[in-house]
C-alpha cells in the first residue's frame, strides 16, 4: 500500500528540482539519485544503516508498481542503488525522472508513516537547509490533516 499524496509527490519533485537547480547538472550525473545519498547518512543516524536499507528497498517495491523498470534496481549492502547504470539507455530521460521522483516520494511518504509530518520535515530541513519549506510544509501537511484530526 502507497502513503504518498499528490502532496509528498509535489513536494518530492520539488526538492528533486531544487537539487537539480542546485547542482546545475554539474556533479550530478542523470544515472545519480544523488537525493537518497544526501539523506542516506541523516536516515542511517535515525535508523541504523539496515533501516535505510529497509526503507529504500521498500520505496522501490512500492515504487515499481508505478514505475516498472524500478524492480530492476536493487539495493546494496552499503544502501546503495545497483542496476542504475545499465537501465540509463533503455529508459527515456523524462521516464528516468519520473523514476526518480516516485522513489523519493515514496521514501517520504513512508516517513511520514514511520516517523511523523513534522520529524520529517525537520530531517529535510536540515538535508537542505537553504531550500524555502514554508510553501512545501504547508503543502505536505495539508494532504495529511484528516488523517490525523479524526484520530483525536
Amino acid at each position: 500500500m502507497s502513503h504518498v499524496t499528490p502532496q509528498i509527490r509535489n513536494f518530492a519533485t520539488r526538492l528533486l528540482a531544487h537539487e537539480t537547480d542546485r547542482n546545475n547538472s554539474a556533479q550530478e550525473t542523470p544515472i545519480d539519485f544523488a537525493v537518497h545519498k544526501k539523506l542516506r547518512p541523516h536516515l542511517a543516524t535515525l535508523m541504523g544503516n539496515g533501516g535505510f536499507r529497509a526503507l529504500l528497498s521498500r520505496s522501490l517495491a512500492l515504487g515499481s508498481l508505478e514505475i516498472v523498470w524500478l524492480s530492476a534496481v536493487h539495493v546494496q549492502a552499503d544502501g546503495s542503488l545497483e542496476g542504475l547504470e545499465e537501465l540509463y539507455g533503455e529508459v527515456e530521460a523524462n521516464e528516468f525522472l519520473e523514476g526518480r521522483v516516485v522513489l523519493l516520494a515514496q521514501m517520504l511518504g513512508l516517513l511520514v508513516v514511520f516517523i511523523g509530518e513534522d520529524l520529517t520535515l525537520r530531517l529535510v530541513r536540515e538535508v537542505w537547509p537553504k531550500v524555502p519549506f514554508n510553501e512545501l510544509s504547508s503543502e505536505l501537511n495539508s494532504g495529511n490533516r484528516g488523517k490525523h484530526e479524526n484520530k483525536k
